[in-house]
């Protein structure tokens, strides 16, 4: 998604301690609109309670750290594609350490992220692929059906319906999330997506054969 993230300026407003999905079938009972969150407000957030999402080695001679949003399509075909061959190579096989961080340029973006989160870790992955590959399909709609359409979604993925509606309605990891996504892109100097750090260079959106080089390059140095 080449669209620019402006950091600090943007945020997503959190309102704590309220409900922002609703039952089923309604829209979030509390918006999320851009431009509300400060840079000094997310400095002041407590984003200790944050999990970092890694594939891989644990420490390896390369890190690959992936910005990406669930909203963007670009993210999506890189997914769906690269991203299964980096897999394959180098995570499945301990070569490389994969971390995934999230980019919020929506609402709708947060929202996927909590219900990818919702079963930690071990699930994490899983339901990120299935909310990538059925991109298209969840976005298309309302708030109201996106709700839904990420409820279902987090179903499939053998999530109970409690559980589901307690990730959606925790505003305080929304909050939570939404500073730790501002301090890491400030950090890395993100302002697109997908962008892939590499042992601490930025590098953009690329094909597998490329980012191949790159790593091969890397793990022989």
């Amino acid at each position: 998604m080449n669209k620019l993230i402006a950091i600090g300026a943007v945020g997503l407003a959190v309102v704590t301690g309220a409900a922002f999905w609703g039952s089923t079938g309604s829209t979030p009972t509390a918006d999320l609109p851009l431009g509300a969150v400060s840079a000094q407000e997310a400095a002041d957030v407590d984003t200790s309670g944050i999990v970092e999402m890694t594939l891989g080695a644990e420490t390896s001679k390369v890190t690959i750290v992936e910005y990406a949003s669930f909203t963007c399509p670009h993210c999506a075909n890189f997914h769906k594609g690269p991203f299964k061959e980096l897999k394959a190579e180098y995570l499945d096989t301990d070569k490389v350490t994969f971390i995934y961080r999230d980019v919020y340029f929506d609402r709708f973006g947060l929202w996927a992220s909590m219900v990818a989160r919702c079963a930690g870790p071990e699930k994490f992955f899983g339901i990120s692929d299935m909310i990538y590959t059925q991109q298209r399909e969840w976005t298309d709609g309302e708030p109201a059906k996106i709700a839904d359409n990420l409820r279902r979604i987090g179903k499939v993925a053998g999530l109970a319906p409690e559980q589901v509606e307690a990730c959606m309605n925790d505003s305080e990891k929304a909050k939570a999330l939404v500073a730790w996504y501002q301090k890491n892109a400030e950090a890395d100097d993100v302002t697109s997506t997908p962008t892939l750090v590499i042992n601490g260079k930025k590098y953009s959106n690329m094909n597998y054969a490329d980012l191949k080089v790159i790593i091969d390059e890397k793990l022989a140095e």
